[in-house]
C-alpha cells in the first residue's frame, strides 16, 4: 500500500508538469484561433500618404519637384549642403502640398552643391 501512494503522488507531480507545459501553448493558440475556430482578421495597413519628389542638382542651383497624389496634405523642406566649407548651407521654408498639386523647391550655393535632400513632415527621405 505504501508504494501504491508513491506512485500517486508521481503521477500527480508528472500530470501537473506536463499540465504546465501545455497550458502556455493552448492559450497562445485560443488566441490566435479565437472562439469561433476562424483565424484573426490581420491589422489594417495605413493608408498610403506623402508627396513624392525628384531633386536634381545642376551646378551650383538646387530643384526639387514634389507632387501629391494621396488624399492628404504633406509637408515638405529641401535643404541644402554646400561642399565648400565657407558656403552656407541652407533649409528652405517647409511647404504644404496639398492633394493632387505639385511644389516646386529651389535652393543654390555659391558654389558647388555637396548633397540636397527633402524632408516630409518631420521625417527624412534623402535624395541627391
Amino acid at each position: 500500500m505504501h508504494g501504491t501512494r508513491h506512485r500517486t503522488r508521481s503521477l500527480l507531480a508528472a500530470s501537473a508538469v506536463v499540465a504546465g507545459l501545455l497550458v502556455p501553448g493552448a492559450l497562445y493558440v485560443a488566441g490566435h484561433v479565437g472562439a469561433a475556430g476562424a483565424a484573426a482578421p490581420p491589422a489594417p495597413d495605413p493608408e498610403p500618404s506623402g508627396a513624392e519628389c525628384r531633386t536634381s542638382v545642376q551646378g551650383s542651383r538646387v530643384v526639387a519637384y514634389c507632387h501629391n497624389p494621396y488624399p492628404s496634405t504633406d509637408r515638405v523642406q529641401l535643404h541644402t549642403e554646400c561642399a565648400r566649407w565657407w558656403d552656407i548651407d541652407a533649409d528652405a521654408r517647409p511647404v504644404d502640398v496639398g492633394p493632387g498639386r505639385t511644389v516646386r523647391l529651389d535652393d543654390r550655393c555659391w558654389k558647388e552643391v555637396g548633397s540636397a535632400w527633402v524632408t516630409h513632415g518631420g521625417e527624412t527621405r534623402a535624395a541627391s
